[in-house]
């Protein structure tokens, strides 16, 4: 059977993987974005804004695809306008695609923040509990999350294609100029404090650093949405998606150091900001660029510190479970230092890191 899938959000972290995912399967692939790129992962570039609901109907007018993965959001002020926004972005997709009809499966990823609650009010509520499960209700607050599923369950039910939702923990892999890449941040991180001999932190909270958490490898998220989109089991479900062991930051942190050539400085208690300790620093990693040869002399590009406070600030433990996956027929996992150190070689390799 002949598949082709449109990929929103193509140029992120989640949809570059996801391409080279399909593209490697014999997909054919058409990846959108405000400014796509073909590079690097071989999908067919479509360029349009997601809110310009004509210029969208005008993009996407010869697109007849047989699969939909949304892996794109817009950040705005307030958690009132992303549910405006993000809600309509889905809404929109469904509207401007010529024949809807022809879809047998839309799939849409999300995040913890299904369980922990928007950047407003991220992880402030009492009743946190872990591990995270599927059958959890929702929160009784707003989350753009929740919009942008109804979206999909609507246009769903309207066209009569499956759907499947994936929700990941902190997503480590490559991407370049991404809103949320904390793998990138901390090699960045690191490399600041090897080039200027500042003491390598851990800046997240205790409840992080002593605590367990687990993470989730783009590659990872890349296997479970295409295993989802072509499996009967996995049709019209949620699902939690990470890589299937856990770990606390304080076994992995030195590892992490080890790997840079640097020693892990002690723990002093308390959460720090990566953000404010990076905000300086455009400079030095301007000038670092020019000294390295490096190709992104832009730490914007390489770095997005204040996703990274959000993610290792978490006053709780954040253990995600699988089960639903695994029982539905989802067995592969991902040994989560790889994740790391895999993503430092390519960042290196790709003269992104020194």
């Amino acid at each position: 059977m002949s598949y082709s899938a449109l990929i929103v959000g193509a140029t992120g972290i989640v949809g570059q993987n996801l391409a080279a995912r399909l593209v490697a399967d014999g997909w054919v692939v058409h990846g959108l974005a405000r400014r796509p790129r073909r590079e690097g992962h071989g999908a067919l570039p479509i360029a349009a804004d997601l809110l310009d609901a004509e210029g969208l109907r005008t993009a996407l007018a010869g697109i007849r695809p047989s699969h939909i993965y949304f892996c794109s959001w817009m950040r705005m002020a307030t958690e009132a306008e992303n549910c405006r926004v993000n809600g309509a972005m889905v809404r929109n997709v469904f509207a401007a695609l010529p024949a809807p009809g022809l879809i047998r499966h839309a799939a849409l990823t999300t995040g913890l923040k299904h369980y922990l609650g928007p950047f407003e009010a991220y992880a402030q509520g009492g009743g946190v509990q872990t591990p995270f499960r599927e059958e959890m209700p929702r929160l009784p607050i707003a989350n753009f999350y929740y919009d942008q599923e109804d979206a999909l369950f609507e246009a769903a039910s309207r066209h009569g294609f499956s759907w499947s939702v994936h929700r990941p923990s902190t997503i480590i892999g490559h991407a370049v100029g991404n809103a949320m890449n904390m793998g990138s941040t901390l090699a960045v991180y690191a490399s600041l404090c090897r080039e200027t001999g500042r003491p390598f932190v851990f800046p997240g909270s205790p409840n992080q650093w002593h605590g367990l958490t687990d993470v989730t490898d783009a590659r990872q998220l890349a296997r479970h949405l295409h295993w989802a989109g072509t499996t009967a089991a996995a049709r019209n479900q949620d699902f939690n998606i990470v890589n299937g062991d856990l770990f606390r930051w304080k076994q992995l942190w030195p590892d992490l150091a080890t790997w840079f050539g640097i020693e892990a400085a002690p723990y002093p208690e308390a959460a720090l900001s990566l953000d404010e300790m990076l905000a300086e620093d455009s400079r030095v990693w301007t000038t670092m660029a020019a000294r390295h040869g490096l190709a992104e002399p832009d730490i914007h590009r390489v770095a997005s510190a204040w996703h990274t406070d959000a993610d290792l600030g978490r006053p709780v433990e954040c253990v995600t479970d699988m089960s639903k996956s695994r029982r539905a027929g989802f067995t592969d996992y991902q040994y989560t230092p790889d994740s790391f150190f895999d993503l430092f070689a390519r960042l290196r390799s790709e003269r992104l890191i020194p």
